[in-house]
């Protein structure tokens, strides 16, 4: 992915992305009965059959491929909202409407794992679709304002986790090229500034990166255990 190369970047990877987004809760349907699973990101159950159950999309996907259970839609991902959402964003250019901050990965592992529990398939993929290309398009055309705001940062409300990966080493290039050819005072001068005091971030930078992956995979690895 571009910017991955930077080491001044902290860019995640749309597989690291998603991963994130597969802690984010959704319901389920049981069609089995099974006892309390206690995870070490929580306690999830006990199921019964037809009885809903809130448990992360990662559970949720490992039981359907065990034909366990069927995943509920979330209302966000309903015809009528997303329409109405779509309509929102193509009505509004300066503002993003409100959706999941993993809306783009959740929509995707559900298309891929969960196919059959969405009614309307085809049509909830092409809105989710078009959403993507409005928002993004709008983060693009905003790019026009940055030189005359004269700002050194971008505040921008409502984007998801997917969109601010991808458009932030692009953003911040930008504005880094306006302000040297327009506002050369505004670039960062690195004989001007006062050295700075090493930290050993890297490490914690790491951890936090990565410290869920190995409480997924852990949980995983339990609820394999599970028969």
């Amino acid at each position: 992915m571009a910017g991955q190369s930077d080491p001044h970047l902290s860019i995640f990877s749309a597989e690291e992305v998603e991963f994130m987004a597969e802690d984010e809760l959704v319901e389920i349907v049981p069609n089995m009965r099974m006892d309390k699973l206690t995870l070490i990101c929580g306690d999830f159950g006990p199921f019964f059959p037809q009885m809903p159950a809130q448990v992360p999309l990662w559970l949720a996907i490992a039981l359907k491929k065990r034909g366990k259970c069927t995943i509920r839609l979330p209302d966000w991902m309903s015809v009528e909202n997303l329409s109405q959402t779509l309509e929102a964003e193509r009505d509004s250019q300066e503002s993003f409407q409100v959706l999941p901050f993993h809306y783009v990965e959740i929509s995707r592992l559900l298309f891929d794992h969960a196919r059959g529990d969405i009614p309307d398939v085809y049509t909830v993929r092409s809105l989710i679709e078009d959403i993507r290309d409005v928002r993004f398009h709008k983060v693009e055309t905003s790019l026009e304002s940055f030189e005359d705001a004269r700002s050194s940062a971008v505040k921008v409300k409502n984007l998801s986790a997917m969109e601010v990966n991808l458009v932030r080493p692009f953003v911040g290039r930008a504005l880094q090229a306006f302000y040297k050819h327009g506002s050369p005072e505004l670039v960062p001068n690195p004989d001007r500034m006062p050295p700075r005091r090493p930290q050993a971030t890297d490490n914690v930078q790491r951890v936090s990166a990565y410290g869920s992956t190995l409480f997924c995979f852990l949980s995983l690895v339990e609820l394999r255990k599970v028969k």
